[in-house]
This record gives C-alpha cells, sequence and structure tokens, in this order.
C-alpha cells in the first residue's frame, strides 16, 4: 500500500499541442503510487499532444478548487502558452502557494508561475528558449533538470518528465 493512496494531482494542459511525455510520464508514475489525478483544460474537447496522444480533460481550468488537490501541475509544451497570461491559471499557482500545495510546471509552463509572481527571488527551471522570462520576473535561474524551492518544483522539458514526476512522488510523500 502506497503512503500516497488518497492523494489528488491536478494536471493542467493546454487545450492543444501540451508535450506529451510531460503529461504521459509523471501521470503514470502517479497513478502507480495511488494518486489520484484529474486533468484540467481551457477545453473540454480531446486535446491533442505535440507527439500525437490525445488526453480527455475530466474538468475546465475554470472549476478547480485547488483545496481539492496536493499537487498542481503545469504541462508544458507549446500550447501551454495560452496560460502565460491566464487571470485563472496565475490564481491557481498563487492559491496553490498560500495553502500550502505543491505547486508544479515542467518545459515553458514555469513562465506561468513567474508571471504569477511566485518564483520571484526563488531557484527554477525552464526549457531554454524560456530563460530570460524567468529572470525578468526575477527567478534565480538554475540548469538543473528538475529544481525544488520549497513548494515550488520546475522541470525543464520532455527529457527530464521521469525525474520530474519522481521528484514530485518524493516531495508529496515526504509532506
Amino acid at each position: 500500500m502506497s503512503t500516497l493512496q488518497g492523494k489528488k494531482a491536478l494536471m493542467i494542459i493546454a487545450s492543444h499541442d501540451f508535450r506529451d511525455e510531460e503529461l504521459f510520464k509523471p501521470r503514470e508514475l502517479f497513478i502507480q503510487e495511488g494518486i489520484e489525478v484529474v486533468l484540467a483544460s481551457s477545453s473540454l474537447k480531446n486535446s491533442r499532444g505535440m507527439l500525437g496522444k490525445i488526453a480527455q480533460p475530466d474538468i475546465l481550468i475554470e472549476e478547480v478548487k485547488v483545496e481539492e488537490f496536493d499537487v498542481i501541475v503545469f504541462v508544458g509544451g507549446s500550447g501551454s502558452s495560452e496560460y502565460w497570461d491566464s487571470p485563472v491559471a496565475m490564481e491557481i499557482a498563487k492559491k496553490s502557494l498560500s495553502l500550502g500545495k505543491l505547486i508544479c510546471a515542467i518545459c515553458i509552463a514555469p513562465v506561468i508561475l513567474a508571471n504569477a509572481g511566485i518564483l520571484y527571488g526563488k531557484k527554477a527551471t525552464v526549457y531554454p528558449s524560456e530563460i530570460d522570462r524567468l529572470k525578468a520576473k526575477g527567478a534565480i535561474y538554475t540548469e538543473k533538470d528538475v529544481v525544488i524551492d520549497g513548494n515550488i518544483i520546475t522541470g525543464k522539458g520532455p527529457h527530464s518528465a521521469r525525474e520530474f514526476g519522481e521528484t514530485i512522488i518524493k516531495i508529496l510523500g515526504e509532506k
């Protein structure tokens, strides 16, 4: 019996062009640990990943109740830029942090956290194309594949999806 049985993860994906590995690899690891996974997006229509896999969102991002989850994950991929300036996404990020939840983002999705103001003075990583966006919002860019700073976990990109998922599981298990 996993110590993570009964935990809930929210994974937020773009309505199209999420990065397949960044959703499916951590999600598979979470499920293996007994974590319930809920998918949210800006649309309830099937979402196609950049590599062609399909994901079916469970709820709309507007319906997210942060208090119901132990961890919130913003999945990357080129489509995740739809949330960079989204008031709903930023509110989820801020509320997650204020409630002591784990707030995580991978690939270009850490820009959402930076734009929400929660990476200011924090160590974080991001896909190399977006380093300047993080630094512009006061984040301390770190070259590592996965970076933990308090309750914030960031991952660099598709190649780090497994390590990102494993890190979230490890930190969740310590809470």
